[in-house]
């Protein structure tokens, strides 16, 4: 199924939103959401229907008894991002949030779905569980009270991010610490926290950091397109956070390889001091060039 995704949506970025074989004719969408363990992003093709100004989809899942893993992940985390074919022949790509229907309206939408094409009356029918409608609205970023909650949003998400990190470096540095000193006094018997234990815990601290800055800098990538039309004045300062996202990410991607080999946190510990020095340049830097636009005095 992984490989059949990605060929759907190989073809459909090719050829405008159009794609071939059994999805043929259908009005298709890439939907792409953040994981809700990892925070990396996942894009996974998905039938829609437009209802007024928002998007419909139906977490179908061909009937499966289980829902589909990009519904676990916007009930998660409600952003993401949607490419849609255009009659020009090119895909759009737009920013949107993912609000799952309820009660008598989704009832309503699905059965004027099942309605449209039977096969979702047959999915239902061969599932117990109910089968999630989720409306997508897009993001407009026209208003300047959206402009000022996106800054405090910025503003938030900064900060918890950074106690995080500090967290995590104090864990990691009271780690050293703990090991050196069970070393000295191994004659005597452990006179400290157990630090396999110790070291354990703080991998999954540093796992759940490392995939919400995954998530934020997926959601930031998607917005960054929205401030560029927006801003047009921010376009080079834009290019810039994109690659410092990049930088980022490769920074990560080292520590989450560190983490996978069962690194000591002696080891742990420069490579996280290195995520968060350049994650700080990138902070400042995104904070003094997008706050002031968003959100001025």
């Amino acid at each position: 199924m992984p490989d059949f995704n990605q060929q759907v949506i190989e073809e459909f970025r090719a050829n405008g939103g159009r794609v071939g074989g059994m999805f043929e004719g259908a009005a298709l969408l890439l939907l792409t959401t953040t994981g809700a363990r990892s925070g990396r992003p996942h894009t996974n093709p998905a039938v829609y229907v437009r209802d007024g100004a928002r998007l419909l989809v139906f977490a179908s899942n061909a009937g499966g008894p289980r829902h589909p893993a990009w519904f676990h992940n916007l009930s998660a985390d409600p952003h993401v991002t949607v490419e849609l074919g255009t009659p020009a022949g090119t895909v759009e790509r737009f920013v949107a949030t993912a609000v799952v229907t309820e009660g008598e309206e989704r009832d309503r939408l699905y059965a004027e779905q099942a309605a449209r094409d039977p096969g979702f009356a047959a999915y239902q029918a061969g599932t117990e569980r109910i089968i999630p409608v989720v409306a997508l609205h897009r993001l407009d970023l026209g208003d300047p009270e959206r402009h000022r909650a996106i800054a405090d949003h910025l503003v938030k998400v900064h900060a918890e991010l950074r106690a995080e990190l500090t967290a995590l470096r104090e864990g990691l540095g009271s780690a050293v610490t703990a090991a050196g000193t069970e070393a000295e006094t191994e004659a005597e018997g452990p006179v400290v926290p157990d630090t396999p234990a110790l070291g354990r815990r703080l991998a999954r601290h540093c796992l759940t950091f490392c995939g919400a800055l995954h998530a934020h800098h997926h959601n930031e990538d998607s917005v960054f397109d929205l401030l560029e039309r927006e801003f047009p004045e921010l376009s080079d300062a834009l290019d810039r956070m994109r690659e410092q996202h990049k930088l980022v990410a490769r920074t990560v991607e080292d520590l989450e390889a560190l983490l996978s080999s069962g690194a000591a946190p002696e080891v742990l510990r420069p490579e996280v001091d290195r995520l968060a020095s350049r994650l700080e340049e990138h902070f400042a830097y995104e904070e003094a060039r997008l706050l002031p636009a968003l959100a001025p005095e």
